[in-house]
């Protein structure tokens, strides 16, 4: 059975009708888009934060939008700040980042951004799921683009928070305990049994983090912040040895990292930007 003309007609003023109705929309969303961007770089938060979400409903596949309104959530959320509104922005900030990843498993800025507002979530209250599931991220990151040095920083920083607090627990523990006849202050060597623990414990981590910190200079080898976190993993594995002349190069060694810091820190406030 043939169409009339006029259907045929009809139905191609429709389809026009609708195609013009998506282009507006794209149109408006970008126009929403360059109007969050603008709040944002302004502090106005929540203002951008709305705009960002009229685009992306706008158009779905504008993924900027998406980014913008996950970076804006992550922006309002304050480390340690308890409050159920200042959760919920972490939450929030998570959620859009993963949507993101649903459609692009690849997209580096969603990995990099969840694995970034983790961390953040993961100091106050502290969770070594947390710390654990943005490292995960970051090693995501390491697979897909193995010359970045940033998440091979970033495993070093989560290890050796993990560490950091293992190291505290456990000499509050042992300082705690009613057969402890003698107190071992924060920068006082363990006890050797104490020592032996502490590395089976987290020496693992400690090996990891400093590889990964080790990498991340190879990549920069001016990357001075990733130097002074090797130089605290150095002072964590330090805690581990039990015989002195270990301990003592272990510190020698971060010493030598502070001096080395120092040095390119001094090196880059020097050199002055051409006009």
């Amino acid at each position: 059975m043939q169409r009339k003309p006029h259907v045929l007609f009809l139905s191609a003023i429709i389809l026009a009708a609708l195609a013009a109705g998506v282009g507006c929309d794209k149109l408006r969303a970008r126009d929403k888009l360059n109007k969050g961007v603008q709040a944002y770089k302004n502090g106005q938060f929540d203002t951008a934060i709305e705009d960002f979400k009229a685009a992306k409903e706008l158009d779905p596949s504008l993924t900027n939008a998406q980014l913008y309104l996950a970076t804006a959530y992550a922006s309002q959320y304050i480390p340690g700040a308890p409050s159920p509104e200042n959760l919920r922005n972490g939450e929030q900030a998570v959620a859009e980042f993963k949507k993101i990843l649903d459609e692009d498993p690849n997209s580096l800025s969603a990995i990099d951004g969840i694995g970034s507002i983790l961390y953040n979530m993961a100091g106050t209250p502290y969770s070594a799921d947390k710390l654990n599931e943005s490292k995960s991220y970051h090693q995501k990151h390491m697979q897909l683009s193995p010359n970045d040095p940033e998440p091979y920083y970033w495993v070093g920083v989560i290890d050796w928070t993990q560490v950091f607090r293992g190291n505290r627990d456990m000499r509050d523990d042992y300082n705690h305990n009613p057969k402890t006849k003698k107190q071992v202050k924060e920068n006082d060597p363990m006890p050797a049994p104490l020592a032996a623990e502490f590395s089976a414990k987290y020496g693992s981590l400690v090996d990891e983090g400093m590889t990964s910190i080790k990498k991340a200079m190879d990549l920069r080898p001016d990357y001075d912040d990733a130097m002074a976190y090797l130089n605290l993993l150095y002072r964590q594995k330090a805690d581990m040895e039990t015989d002195a002349a270990a301990r003592e190069a272990d510190l020698q060694a971060a010493n030598d990292l502070v001096d080395k810091v120092k040095a390119i820190k001094q090196k880059k406030a020097n050199i002055q930007p051409t006009s």
